[in-house]
């Protein structure tokens, strides 16, 4: 049994200079070669495999063999991967990072994260992204225990000591509710009724958050992690709760949550920040992320919010 030796990285690249050009002098000519060397080289890189790539016969243009044909692929695959080998490492050697771990609040509008990383894949496409999407003070702790080298925090970043923060735009909270909720029939809703109903309220594991609530108005609470299990909760008439417009918004045009124009106006202004470890600064990838979160925070501000409903 023949057992196939190892091609070298040149090999590959004179047989797909082969496969790309159509014949041996084309292929010299893209490489700056001598037909005789390409002809060389896929005779070696044969005989090294042990199978015949092209069939020379009766025809002017080298044609693949069945066997030509079945190696294509993964000799692509393998000159991809040196190729994207050598863009990371050149890279490095230009101090960029070969990953960015970037942490976000959960209240961060989809939209405007997703805007922000496929800009970012097109602008840095050698550097792996790891993403964590965590609630208000499970942010902050992954920065300051350097498990994310970014984050898009919300209110709780600021007078952090060793954390550096820039503004990172906002959104807008609103107190709501299921069409047949008692609250949403109420008209008006009269001072303090939402404290007779159960309050769905987001809430994190971190220290950070211990013992601290934001605008909890109800004794009666049900404390949820995961924002889009909230969402859900809502829609489904089980309690009342704050949420993103942003997210809400289509919800409020279908009917299928109603704004409460609650006198206590338990809503308001969600603020964003980009923060980072003072004894860590971020590298260029990282960098850009925070200016375009930034960016794109500001831009979205100028845009006109969804109306009262």
């Amino acid at each position: 049994m023949h057992n196939p030796g190892t091609p070298t990285l040149d090999q590959l690249r004179v047989f797909l200079a082969v496969v790309d050009t159509g014949s041996f002098a084309a292929a010299g000519r893209k490489l700056n070669r001598a037909v005789s060397v390409i002809s060389y080289g896929i005779a070696n890189l044969e005989a090294q495999l042990g199978v015949l790539l092209f069939d020379r016969e009766g025809t002017r243009k080298p044609k693949l063999t069945e066997a030509g044909r079945a190696v294509l692929a993964e000799v692509r695959h393998v000159a991809q991967g040196i190729d994207g080998l050598r863009a990371k490492v050149k890279g490095l050697l230009d101090g960029l990072e070969a990953e960015v771990h970037l942490a976000v609040d959960v209240m961060l509008p989809a939209q405007r994260l997703g805007k922000v990383l496929r800009a970012f894949a097109a602008a840095y496409p050698t550097v792996t992204l790891r993403l964590h999407v965590e609630a208000l003070g499970a942010v902050v702790a992954l920065v300051q225990e350097a498990q994310a080298v970014v984050g898009i925090s919300g209110p709780l970043a600021t007078g952090r000591v060793g954390i550096e923060s820039v503004t990172a735009g906002s959104v807008q909270m609103v107190p709501v509710a299921a069409p047949d909720h008692p609250l949403a029939r109420m008209m008006p809703i009269p001072p303090g009724a939402g404290r007779d109903f159960v309050q769905l309220v987001l809430t994190d594991r971190s220290p950070l958050t211990e013992g601290r609530d934001f605008a909890v108005m109800s004794p009666r609470t049900w404390r949820l992690a995961d924002l889009g299990a909230k969402h859900a909760l809502l829609r489904e008439g089980i309690g009342w709760g704050n949420m993103p417009l942003s997210l809400i918004a289509g919800d409020l045009v279908a009917g299928t949550l109603v704004r409460l124009s609650m006198p206590e106006q338990p809503g308001g202004i969600y603020r964003f920040s980009g923060i980072w470890r003072r004894d860590v600064p971020p590298g260029p990838a990282a960098s850009w992320l925070l200016d375009q979160f930034v960016t794109q925070g500001r831009e979205d501000a100028e845009v006109p919010g969804v109306p009262d409903v």
